[in-house]
């Protein structure tokens, strides 16, 4: 399928000083304002190739938007299972499963699904769950509270919006994540 991208590689993670965390019935949702360049990309690849297979090239890359990053815990350890990246130009989510060492980039059709933003807002709140055994976490899928999550839902979105629209200053954002990247080998 054209619109699925597979990696061997696992995502960049976000970054800390960037991301506001939000408490959700057993999860934890980030919400970031991302930059994703060529640099960047190459830089954290280096540090997050896992498996035998290179990820799949897709040229160059310029994007840039809000990013909602769903963790929780697996095997001992906080991992993400699902990311939704609401750039500009390729607006994307992933299906991350640590357990089969696999990244699933599906593209959306903005004509079809509409605002990236609101649509990944709308998965939380609708279609969570499948999600989350889609990426290979039923386990967890069947420990999240939903109305814990249904009460923080607002909050994210507030979040969401507010740095969708924000100043940003690029520079600050480019050179964090190469720091970042660079710091975890």
């Amino acid at each position: 399928m054209s619109h699925i991208t597979r990696y061997s590689l696992m995502p960049i993670p976000p970054i800390e000083a960037h991301t506001q965390w939000f408490e959700a019935g057993g999860l934890r949702i980030g919400v970031e304002y991302r930059l994703l360049t060529d640099a960047i990309a190459a830089a954290a690849q280096l540090e997050a190739a896992s498996g035998d297979v290179p990820g799949t090239a897709v040229g160059s890359v310029d994007d840039r938007g809000v990013s909602l990053h769903v963790v929780a815990q697996q095997d001992g350890e906080a991992r993400e299972f699902l990311r939704f990246d609401c750039f500009q130009e390729d607006p994307h989510y992933h299906y991350v499963s640590w357990r089969d060492k696999s990244n699933e980039m599906i593209h959306l059709d903005r004509v079809a699904d509409g605002d990236p933003l609101a649509w990944a807002l709308d998965r939380l709140r609708s279609r969570l769950l499948p999600m989350l055994a889609r990426a290979g976490a039923s386990d967890v899928a069947r420990q999240v509270d939903l109305q814990a999550l249904d009460a923080v839902l607002p909050r994210i979105a507030e979040a969401a919006f507010r740095l969708r629209f924000a100043e940003h200053d690029e520079a600050k954002l480019h050179a964090a994540a190469l720091r970042q990247a660079g710091g975890a080998r």
